[in-house]
């Protein structure tokens, strides 16, 4: 019964201590001040571990096509290299100033599953600026950014920047990219689609065209009969 009483004591002391220490505003906050190496040991074994248990059960497609990697490397570029960088490219403003750092992916992809970096990267991780892009993005547009995240380890400035260019005519993201796991078919689809608005834009200003052709012969004919009344 002493025992139990010591501890329910100790219990609520810390209960009180912590509360209080809440409170007091001697914990500085600010992401200019790092964390002691315990909070950074218990916020990234914390981290890792509940990344790696919610990960287990992902099925992950075939990610190996250089299809779906062209796919992914726009949306790569506009939604990760900011914070996280790129091979050649150093992560700009925001990035520089987070707290804990942003990864270098490059690194992280050689470390973690597909379907960890596809757990991160759909729903993010809380109090460290890692936004989850599930919100505004399905599977199928995140399974190609994953895949050019695995590619990334193998890849130097050069061979990013060739992707890039490469990559021009698949726009932002590729719908269905990674349907089924078919990474070939997936990929083909993306560029199918990419040409679809390519020849769907160009039948918009083509008709265009013919309605100004239009306007213009009937204003002529108007000047034309206005002039011999």
């Amino acid at each position: 019964m002493k025992t139990l009483m010591t501890c329910a004591i100790v219990v609520i002391v810390g209960v009180i201590g912590t509360i209080g220490f809440a409170y007091s505003g001697l914990y500085d906050v600010g992401a200019s001040s790092s964390h002691s190496g315990f909070v950074n040991w218990l916020l990234s074994t914390t981290s890792h571990a509940s990344v790696e248990r919610r990960a287990r059960d992902i099925e992950v497609p075939n990610l190996d096509a250089e299809q779906l990697q062209l796919a992914g490397v726009n949306d790569f570029n506009g939604m990760c290299a900011g914070c996280h960088g790129a091979p050649g490219k150093d992560p700009e403003a925001m990035g520089q100033g987070l707290n804990p750092p942003a990864p270098d992916l490059a690194v992280a992809a050689a470390d973690m599953t597909a379907a960890e970096l596809f757990w991160v990267t759909k729903n993010g991780i809380k109090m460290t600026g890692m936004p989850a892009w599930g919100a505004t993005h399905d599977d199928d547009a995140l399974w190609p950014v994953v895949a050019l995240m695995k590619k990334l380890p193998d890849l130097d400035a050069a061979g990013y920047q060739a992707l890039l260019a490469n990559a021009e005519g698949f726009g932002h993201h590729a719908e269905n990219a990674a349907d089924d796991g078919h990474a070939d078919s997936s990929g083909d689809h993306a560029g199918n689609d990419a040409d679809h608005e390519l020849e769907e834009s160009g039948g918009h200003r083509h008709h265009a065209t013919e309605q100004q052709d239009d306007a213009q012969r009937k204003q002529e004919e108007h000047d034309h009969n206005t002039h011999e009344h």
